[in-house]
């Protein structure tokens, strides 16, 4: 059953586990290759291209119908780091977005003050990559390799998750879909943003933030102190009617906790939003429009922040300019597009209940929009500003409507628990993976988990972690922290993308892997993706080759072939 968009799919397959479809289906085929990859983010692609390389048949099993992942989903701004931590597959895709725009005739409007500066449509690195580009763009290029490399993918393919995997002396022999089709292999790649495949195959993991205490850690668990950027105004009421606790909270906040202390662990996942393209050219430009779901309730929180004096922070978004008079739109200051605290049940919740959660942070983050650029308790230069903008006719073609994208982003979901867990320490220096795959080079990042009641009574965003500073309080270098170095790129370990020995033993995890939340906070990011999926590919193939589990995998010869293939596993 191929799906039209996120939101569809999502009913489709719910449909489907329920055994309740309607819809005519092909009579269920079964395929077997040498590696079943389940996903559609870049981890998945780049591990299917690299088996292709080493002589492996495989097949992307992708419950979307749009591959890619975030990367074509809106995130064309890409959040990195220090570029020089990757080559390979990932730097090939790179390359070829600065091949894209290099042809005239792809780049047909500008913003009205470039032709005063240069161009973001330029920006082309020494290497010769571009890291800004269109969703379009992006998608494009990623189809482009789908035909190159003769990729199998098997589009709008929903793993049966109750039922649905099929171990034998601890390992997969097979996934199923809920169309019925069977997918056999030798290797299987859970290249997912949820980890569904990992889950199901009954490998170990968490979900939230892990306490301090756990890996001797700083900035993981509970984190009010730390909360100090995207924070909300000084003396803003949380009740429904100002000054009376007796009238309850408004939408989406949680009451004081007097039992909790900064460090706590807990079950909270950061924030998910739209990576919004926006454009103000007339003639490329959709204005919003209010949902008919629209809540005004739901922005009350906004009005009152504004109410304390939120104009003087600016813009409550992160408007980055991409070719073509586009943007890549993301979360800023108090309110902002990050749907705070309604994506707790997302990482472990059923096809139904996820498209409920889709459908709504779609209506959230649109009527957030039309209320920005509509409501007269929004400052009247605010309403001018954003009413400029609007989503773009000519992307998200594929999407839910209007402009809009079928890829939430899911920041984090499920995080395996192996043998190996990427830290605060590695992320700092404290620690060296022995056995580096790819390298991390962003900063520890989290959005807030939640808004919450303080023991003052006023309301607090808590959750948000920036940290890029060198060396922890624990590790052998701590007098060096206040020192204010900046984060080097590390090296993550071979051991994280795999489980623990014992639990499965043909199975990789290149995006939801091995990592504590704030370790996870630094490597969810796409090209960390591309190249840990060409890390899982090429053990894959050399695990087929040498009839080993995956957590046997020599790590000589595949340091070997990865660094033969252009990764990056250190710098000076």
């Amino acid at each position: 059953m191929m799906a039209r968009n996120m939101f569809a799919a999502f009913a489709a397959a719910a449909m489907m586990q329920a055994g309740c479809s309607s819809a005519s289906v092909a009579a269920p085929e079964t395929v077997e290759r040498d590696i079943v990859i389940y996903g559609s983010s870049p981890a998945a692609l780049s591990a299917a291209v690299q088996a292709k390389r080493m002589g492996k048949t495989a097949v992307v099993v992708s419950p979307e119908t749009r591959i890619g992942g975030l990367t074509t989903g809106g995130l064309g701004q890409t959040d990195i780091g220090n570029k020089a931590a990757f080559g390979g597959i990932a730097l090939e895709f790179y390359k070829d977005v600065a091949k894209w725009y290099s042809d005239p005739d792809r780049l047909v409007v500008q913003f009205p003050d470039e032709a005063k500066r240069k161009s973001v449509a330029e920006g082309i690195a020494r290497d010769g990559s571009k890291w800004t580009f269109e969703p379009s763009a992006a998608l494009a290029i990623l189809e482009g390799w789908e035909k190159r490399y003769g990729l199998d993918i098997r589009r709008g393919e929903w793993l049966d998750r109750k039922s649905g995997v099929v171990k034998k002396d601890g390992k997969i022999v097979s996934i199923k879909t809920l169309s019925g089709n069977v997918y056999k292999g030798k290797m299987f790649i859970d290249a997912t943003y949820e980890g569904d495949l990992m889950a199901a195959a009954g490998v170990s993991y968490t979900v939230g933030r892990e306490p301090n205490s756990l890996y001797r850690e700083t900035i993981s668990g509970v984190q009010r102190r730390e909360a100090k950027y995207h924070q909300m105004m000084d003396n803003v009421d949380p009740y429904v009617v100002k000054g009376k606790p007796e009238s309850g909270l408004l939408p989406g906040i949680e009451p004081f906790d007097p039992n909790e202390k900064d460090g706590d662990g807990d079950s909270r996942v950061q924030a998910y939003c739209f990576r919004m393209c926006l454009t103000d050219d007339p003639k490329n430009r959709i204005p919003f429009k209010k949902p008919a779901a629209y809540d005004e309730r739901e922005y009350e929180i906004l009005f009152r922040n504004y109410e304390m004096g939120q104009e003087k922070n600016g813009l409550p978004w992160i408007n980055s300019k991409m070719p073509n008079r586009k943007t890549d739109t993301n979360n800023r200051t108090g309110v902002s597009t990050d749907f705070v605290g309604r994506n707790y049940e997302w990482p472990e919740a059923s096809y139904e209940r996820r498209a409920e959660i889709f459908k709504a942070h779609l209506d959230y983050q649109r009527g957030l929009m039309w209320t920005l650029a509509n409501h007269p308790r929004i400052p009247a230069n605010v309403r001018k500003e954003i009413s400029r903008w609007g989503t773009c006719k000519d992307e998200f073609l594929d999407g839910v409507g209007d402009g809009w994208q079928s890829q939430l982003y899911v920041r984090e979901a499920r995080r395996m628990v192996g043998d190996y867990v990427m830290t605060e320490h590695e992320c700092r220096g404290d620690r060296k993976a022995p056995r580096p795959v790819a390298m991390g080079a962003y900063t520890m990042d989290s959005h807030h988990v939640r808004r919450h009641v303080t023991a003052d009574g006023e309301l607090r965003n808590e959750g948000d972690v920036q940290d890029s500073r060198r060396y922890s309080a624990w590790g052998k270098n701590a007098a060096k922290r206040a020192s204010g170095g900046h984060m080097k790129p590390y090296g993550i370990d071979y051991g994280a993308i795999v489980p623990k020995r014992g639990e499965c033993a043909n199975l990789f995890v290149p995006v939801c892997l091995s990592a504590s939340h704030m370790a996870f906070g630094s490597i969810r990011m796409e090209p960390v993706f591309f190249a840990l999926g060409q890390a899982a590919g090429a053990a894959a193939s050399q695990a087929i080759e040498a009839s080993c589990t995956v957590q046997d995998v020599p790590y000589a010869p595949l340091r070997e072939r990865l660094l033969a293939d252009g990764q990056v596993l250190s710098l000076p």
